[in-house]
């Protein structure tokens, strides 16, 4: 008798830039530091090194009040308290994750180089006044800047058993479209977060197929390639297109 094929499939998430508005949460906690990182429009641009140095306007500024280790821990302190205490989803992101928990036959990863004190506890304090316990999800990794997400990716991937044509890799820069291919994982790369559409399309070389410019055009995407409906908490997809018939390598 042959053995059913493994339909799971595997969704991996980046957090800031992805799920969470880490842009309003950097820049309200900038301001309460006399600091500004200036329109999102403009933050996206800046190569990373810059990012939050602000631009030639806030600059001069920024460095100033940037300099010294204490200053450094005080921002960090605020930025983590913002998090933990008024850090928002974007919109439709909370009715997207309850779908996933719901649905039996997907997998929910996240991973993330959230660069708070003890990024774990500020991301499980966030989710939890969305509703939302990560308890649930099947691999949780919160890495240091430098450590590569593909590794992770790959991870989360083998000790789930899941086909690596039913993987997705969920992020808002360039480095998870990087990390997703590496893996053998598809990309859903968003561009309402660090960086612009234009940015990944033309200068990093994304191709347009992968990117997502809103929340809603992000979610009704993904959905589409899970076989769910919005607020779909049914025990089967609604379809189950060809690659998920195989079975996990």
């Amino acid at each position: 008798m042959t053995k059913p094929a493994n339909r799971q499939q595997l969704v991996i998430f980046d957090a800031d830039g992805t799920l969470i508005d880490a842009f309003h949460a950097v820049e309200q906690s900038f301001l309460r530091h006399g600091m500004a990182i200036g329109d999102l429009e403009r933050f996206q641009k800046r190569r990373k090194l810059f990012k939050y140095l602000g631009g030639l306007r806030e600059f001069p500024n920024n460095l100033r009040r940037q300099f010294g280790r204490q200053s450094r821990k005080r921002l960090l302190t605020t930025l983590t308290e913002f998090y933990r205490e008024e850090a928002r989803l974007y919109p439709g992101m909370v009715d997207l994750l309850q779908t996933l928990i719901a649905a039996p036959h997907v997998r929910i990863g996240l991973v993330t180089r959230n660069v708070t004190i003890e990024p774990e506890q500020s991301l499980r304090s966030l989710f939890r006044r969305h509703d939302i316990d990560i308890d649930a999800f099947d691999h949780i990794a919160c890495l240091p800047l430098r450590e590569n997400k593909a590794d992770q990716f790959s991870m989360a991937r083998k000790r789930l058993g899941v086909n690596p044509a039913c993987c997705y890799a969920c992020g808002d820069e360039y480095g998870d479209y990087l990390a997703a291919i590496s893996a053998a994982m598809y990309p859903f790369i968003v561009a309402y977060g660090a960086e612009d559409r234009l940015r990944l399309r033309r200068s990093l070389g994304v191709p347009e197929g992968f990117i997502h410019a809103s929340p809603a055009e992000f979610i009704d995407n993904l959905l589409h390639a899970l076989g769910l409906e919005k607020g779909a908490s049914e025990n089967a997809p609604i379809t189950a297109p060809a690659a998920h018939r195989t079975a996990p390598n």
